[in-house]
């Protein structure tokens, strides 16, 4: 937008006839348009691109989710920044095998002239409306008469055309100005990790000690700024991979186990790797406390929530799998997994070679060696998720349904039928990682607890702000507990998804300790050696039923959390082809109004008379002041009157 706001006179869009009005026929450019919800789609979008009539848009969203599906993001999402390349597998490469996001229209990443706003409350776009019905509605087929009800859409960007561009002129203003303005920002956040035996965070790993990653992504994205619900693309996955990581904890040998297992949230995935990308550049670096060579094998939860016939799919690269000895690893794992299965309501079955990895964390590792790895997904080709980054990504894509009447408390603790479903997996993939780690007793003890999945489902996409999530995190970040869950990465951090992920691992992973809150602040003192191997955390603690006051503990647990910044912006590589190099432009405020506008004719009539007013003004102004001292003199004193 500019500086100034974008202004144009309203013109509801229901239907593509109604698109003429504003692309021809109209007697009033330019137009705001206020757009249905089941008309944004790239076709509709490039014809009003396409035009100086237009000023503005403002989107309802549509109620249902268009049936068609919705995804402004790209066929080939993080086309360029996997590990399939002119020299990797180019049979794979830009999708030529598979496009995974068929229904993606690559809206996101197109430049639009004006600004596009999204109304989410009905009874904004009522006001619009009626706005409209009462001044716009052409008349027998002319245009109506004034005055009309106008639109200003104000969300002027202060960053342009590029990274590159933004970036040299933020850091020419940090270099040579005492006041700089800063354009634009990386995107950046944390990612979140644990391990099943603790290790020294900041040490190294034993060269032959051999961990198992199990990694998920806990981002997501949509064409509208911090509109990002991401239940399938990223809830469903990250979800389960917590509920798995609980089962793993409480079987009662893990600490025997011959691997560790690592347990990897990434940020910042959705915008070409952010977070994968960085791992493996620290651990490239030795700057993390693992290196690749301690990675025994690799395995990552994607899209789960849509399974059919309770299929999940196992992902493989058949480029490394040419080679013998990953080879056997790949069979191995594939293997563990299929046995972890029996008995379980999910059925696990292989792609086969003749297909790619679709777009995951693990193609960034594959990139740096060969790791014998495996992706889980409800897909086998193409995407289930017809929502893909999109604000339609939502509880109702996975079918998370509650019965009617429920209050806050009771919700958030029913059962759902996908909380059972992602249990199941959890529960499948907590036993294959402890067949992985060596452990050799029955694993029929290891399972998931639909209960701690169906919180997790409630707190991450229906209301964070609820009684679990607010017993288990710090009192001084207890403002990040906003009521409508998104999880955009963003460029503040941590982010409330990644404080939440933090400390919802540290509830199921970790240990409360007899601590008083000094010694729980202060770690160092009380546990000696171990300081670096643990985080210590003072949480709120549950509400006391007698009281309206918390009864706050101490939890011990291996999470941490590790930079997500793309490697780029260290390397002042802005242009980079190799890492990520998303930035967000800054701006002032992000708002709208709507006014009713008199015709150009009364404007003009307006401007004379206000003109002739003024001139009148200032003549008789020069003329007072010229006669002042005829008109403003003081009358002579006649003197004393004598008798």
């Amino acid at each position: 937008a500019s500086m100034s706001g974008d202004t144009g006179v309203i013109h509801v869009v229901e239907k593509e006839e109604d698109l003429n009005w504003v692309l021809a026929d109209g007697p009033h450019p330019p137009y705001m348009v206020l757009l249905d919800g089941n008309l944004f789609n790239r076709r509709v979008m490039l014809q009003l691109k396409g035009t100086s009539r237009v000023s503005g848009l403002a989107v309802a969203a549509a109620k249902p989710s268009p049936p068609q599906g919705f995804s402004p993001g790209l066929q080939c999402p993080n086309d360029g920044f996997g590990v399939y390349s002119e020299d990797y597998g180019p049979q794979f490469a830009h999708c030529n095998t598979t496009v995974w996001n068929p229904v993606g229209s690559g809206l996101s990443y197109e430049d639009f002239h004006f600004p596009i706003f999204l109304l989410e409350d009905a009874n904004e776009t009522q006001v619009i409306k009626q706005c409209y019905q009462d001044h716009n509605v052409p008349r027998d087929g002319s245009g109506p008469e004034y005055p009309l009800c106008a639109m200003q859409l104000f969300s002027h960007m202060h960053a342009v055309t590029s990274t590159v561009t933004c970036m040299r002129r933020s850091s020419l203003q940090s270099t040579f100005s005492i006041n700089p303005e800063v354009v634009c920002d990386p995107l950046l956040d944390y990612n979140v990790w644990s391990t099943l035996q603790p290790i020294n965070s900041s040490g190294k790993v034993d060269p032959q000690k051999e961990v198992i990653i199990v990694a998920t992504r806990i981002d997501s994205h949509s064409f509208f700024w911090n509109i990002a619900p991401g239940a399938e693309s990223a809830v469903s996955s990250f979800v389960t991979h917590l509920a798995a990581a609980e089962a793993l904890h409480k079987a009662p040998d893990v600490h025997l186990l011959r691997r560790n297992v690592m347990f990897t949230f990434f940020q910042g995935e959705t915008f070409d790797y952010i977070g994968s990308s960085r791992m493996v550049y620290d651990m490239e670096k030795d700057k993390f406390p693992l290196r690749l060579d301690n990675i025994h094998s690799f395995v990552e939860l994607n899209q789960v929530a849509l399974r059919s016939n309770s299929t999940l799919w196992m992902h493989t690269d058949p480029v490394s799998r040419t080679n013998a000895s990953v080879e056997a690893q790949v069979r191995s794992l594939l293997d563990i997994l299929s046995n972890s299965s029996v008995g379980a309501n999910v059925s696990l079955q292989e792609v086969g070679y003749s297909q790619p990895l679709p777009p995951s964390s693990f193609q960034r590792f594959l990139r740096a060696r060969h790791i014998p790895g495996v992706v889980l997904t409800d897909h086998r080709t193409a995407f289930q998720n017809r929502y893909y980054q999109s604000m339609y990504d939502t509880p109702q894509n996975i079918r998370l349904q509650y019965p009617q009447g429920l209050s806050p408390e009771e919700t958030l603790e029913y059962v759902t039928d996908a909380a059972k479903s992602l249990a199941e997996v959890a529960t499948v993939v907590a036993r294959a990682l402890y067949r992985l780690a060596g452990g050799a007793n029955a694993t029929s003890a290891i399972r998931a607890d639909p209960k701690t999945v169906t919180r997790m489902l409630y707190g991450f996409l229906i209301k964070m702000n609820n009684s679990w999530f607010q017993s288990i995190i710090k009192p001084d970040i207890k403002g990040i507990l906003g009521d409508v869950p998104q999880h955009y990465v963003a460029v503040s951090s941590p982010v409330n998804t990644t404080y939440l992920v933090q400390y919802v691992l540290a509830n199921l992973t970790g240990t409360v300790v007899n601590l008083t809150k000094e010694e729980c602040l202060n770690p160092e003192k009380p546990a000696g050696g171990e300081q670096e191997m643990y985080e210590y955390a003072w949480v709120q603690g549950s509400l006391d039923p007698n009281s309206t006051s918390r009864v706050p503990y101490c939890v011990r647990s291996t999470v941490h959390l590790s930079k997500a910044l793309s490697p780029a912006f260290e390397l002042r590589q802005w242009g980079s082809t190799e890492y990520s190099t998303w930035t967000e432009s800054r701006w002032k405020d992000i708002r709208a109004r709507i006014f009713l506008v008199a015709s150009r004719e009364l404007e003009i009539i307006t401007l004379v008379v206000g003109v002739a007013v003024l001139v009148f003004s200032l003549l008789a102004t020069y003329f007072i002041n010229a006669k002042a001292d005829v008109l403003f003199s003081i009358p002579q004193d006649p003197g004393a009157v004598a008798y």
